[in-house]
């Protein structure tokens, strides 16, 4: 099985694709409020809003999350000649890296799913629809749009929402176009007639929409592996991903048959579980696209999964919530110190709230030794608070060579953030720590003596709005190359 650090690092590679989604694509609105009274005209709350939000919804939302993993995407969809297809061109210009080709058909209002929110909660959610499939006309222009990205996609998205823009025949032709070009091909079905999705990479269907496309009981673990079984061995799928809301995940490959993957659930609370299923097919569809293997790209997508339903409407999983993710199960204890660099600005933020300085040191920190000590416990002696920044195990590979790390960057947190000095540690995956420093702009950035203070990368960043570079004292004769070498001697 794939270790968690390893999974950690597999993350960066989701950045590296491109996806081709093609759906039905909707407008999602969340009105959110207090609730403070029963109406007097009906047993119904009353809804004091507060704000609304509008987001995609639909495929758009598996564009969102994929741009959440900082992959590329090439979108094809439908809508209306409206004003809610206006708002949802607006949500999708200012992203480079997502091209749309959104075709419109008249008479056909674009699809808006408006939530009512309150303390956290959905009360009730609102459809505005016309459901019916498109024209044969536009079914060709579908299929031509997506089919021309088909070259330069590495996966291919189908996310039928039931709505028209899938029908039979357009699912039929992509699936076909997608194969040959070997291009993964992950369907996020609707309704009961799976047929039509045969040759597909993977289908994802929930516990409900299994029941419902194979007549059979999804109870229990046994009664999920066979409905999945039997869909395969019915619609020639390749495998089937059943997500099972507080149950996790089960996979079922047909090149394994009768070998499951049961993936437990990862959220701790959940407040709601809208969007998540795209969530998943779209944290699948990049991990395919990057070329991991299906058993780690459902690893990544259930822990997406469970960041997502912890969120407050159709959220997002960044990728580095998802590294975290991976790295903090390594960790021993819930109270690591060991967090993103989005939430070390948020921390270093509230500290500087409170008047304390900030130091900032960095290195890989492979084998702690006292030399490391002597560095940590100088660079704490000037300053209220010390942020740490850990080499990623690929960036120390890059920077030592092949037969390093020794420890894994996880390890090597656990081991930074148990010590008294350091109050953050953070993973980079970059050469240097500049993209840190521009983030958390320390107060002193300390160095080993072995530079000079022109030589202290990020020196210049951090003098430049008047913070300062110490060098720290070395303790001669200590160094990881000289441990390592004292022991493979022996």
């Amino acid at each position: 099985m794939t270790r968690d650090s390893d999974l950690a690092e597999l993350v960066g590679r989701l950045a590296e694709v491109r996806v081709l989604a093609v759906g039905d694509v909707m407008l999602d609105r969340f009105v959110y409020g207090a609730v403070e009274r029963i109406s007097p005209e009906a047993p119904v709350p009353v809804l004091r809003i507060e704000r609304e939000q509008a987001m995609l919804g639909g495929v758009g939302n598996v564009v969102r999350n994929l741009r959440a993993q900082a992959a590329s995407v090439c979108l094809v969809s439908l809508v209306g000649r409206d004003e809610a297809a206006r708002e949802i061109k607006g949500l999708l210009r200012d992203d480079v890296e997502i091209e749309s080709h959104l075709l419109e058909e008249d008479g056909r209002p674009t699809t808006i799913k408006t939530r009512y929110i309150a303390g956290g909660q959905q009360m009730l959610r609102a459809d505005r629809e016309l459901v019916h499939a498109v024209a044969v006309a536009l079914e060709e222009e579908v299929v031509a749009r997506a089919e021309a990205d088909l070259g330069l996609a590495q996966a291919l998205v189908l996310s039928d929402y039931g709505k028209g823009v899938l029908t039979e025949r357009v699912v039929r032709r992509l699936i076909a176009a997608a194969r040959p070009r070997s291009v993964p091909v992950i369907v996020d079905p609707k309704g009961s007639e799976y047929g039509r999705y045969g040759g597909a990479t993977l289908v994802t269907p929930n516990r409900r929409e299994l029941a419902e496309a194979t007549g059979m009981p999804t109870g229990d673990d046994a009664e999920v592996v066979a409905a999945a079984t039997a869909l395969i061995d019915r619609t020639g799928v390749e495998a089937v991903l059943v997500t099972r809301s507080q149950d996790g995940m089960t996979l079922l490959r047909a090149d394994a048959p009768g070998v499951p993957l049961h993936l437990p659930a990862t959220a701790r609370e959940v407040y709601d579980v809208s969007g998540a299923g795209d969530t998943v097919v779209a944290t699948v569809a990049a991990a395919l696209a990057a070329g991991i293997d299906l058993e780690s790209a459902c690893r990544l997508a259930n822990a997406a999964a469970g960041i997502v339903v912890g969120k407050v409407g159709t959220a997002t999983a960044s990728a580095a919530e998802l590294a975290a993710v991976f790295r903090a199960r390594e960790l021993e204890t819930g109270e690591a110190k060991t967090v993103t660099l989005d939430d070390a600005v948020h921390q270093v933020t509230a500290w500087r709230q409170q008047g304390l300085t900030i130091g900032f040191t960095n290195g890989c920190f492979d084998l702690l030794h006292p030399g490391h000590i002597s560095l940590l416990r100088q660079a704490k002696a000037q300053c209220d608070r010390l942020v740490v920044g850990v080499n990623s195990d690929a960036s120390v590979r890059r920077l030592k060579g092949e037969t390093r790390p020794v420890q894994n960057d996880a390890a090597r947190a656990l081991v930074l953030g148990s010590l008294a000095a350091v109050d953050l540690v953070v993973i980079f995956g970059e050469d240097t720590p500049v993209p840190l420093i521009q983030a958390l702009r320390p107060d002193v950035l300390v160095k080993g003596a072995d530079y000079s203070v022109d030589q202290v990368v990020g020196g210049e960043i951090v003098r430049s709005y008047g913070g300062r570079v110490m060098l720290a004292t070395l303790e001669q004769g200590h160094s990881t190359t000289a441990t390592i070498s004292r022991a493979t001697s022996r």
